[in-house]
């Protein structure tokens, strides 16, 4: 990848982080709602990090791993965030965007490690 669609990547990842941190903030204090959105909170900024490392690794087969962890985790997100729907704990309305967006940069790791494993 050249620098402009990483550099982009990496600045999506920030600003969804932040809107998930507001998400965590805004959701009740009952206590399913707090060990999901726990969940939420930390599958998305473990998501970020091995993306980063991805960005910076020194061989392409090590980026590869990195992605993959990446996408493993996205996948992590995707699911704790239909839980908080389907669980009732927020409404759909609050969620539906992130969850796009999750959806989104999971096809885009997909398409990444299918196109790293076909060049190796």
């Amino acid at each position: 990848m050249d620098n402009e669609p990483k550099q982009e990547l990496a600045n999506s990842y920030h600003a969804i982080c932040l809107r998930i941190i507001k998400l965590y903030q805004s959701m009740p204090m009952n206590g399913e709602a707090q060990v999901i959105g726990k969940q939420v909170l930390a599958e998305w900024n473990v998501c970020g990090s091995p993306y980063r490392e991805a960005c910076r690794a020194k061989s392409r087969p090590i980026s590869s791993t990195k992605m993959e962890g990446s996408l493993q985790e996205l996948d992590e997100t995707a699911y704790w965030l239909e839980l908080l729907v389907e669980g009732r704990i927020l409404l759909a309305d609050k969620v539906t965007d992130l969850q796009k967006e999750t959806n989104e940069l999971i096809a885009i790791f997909v398409a990444s490690v299918k196109t790293a494993k076909r060049n190796k």
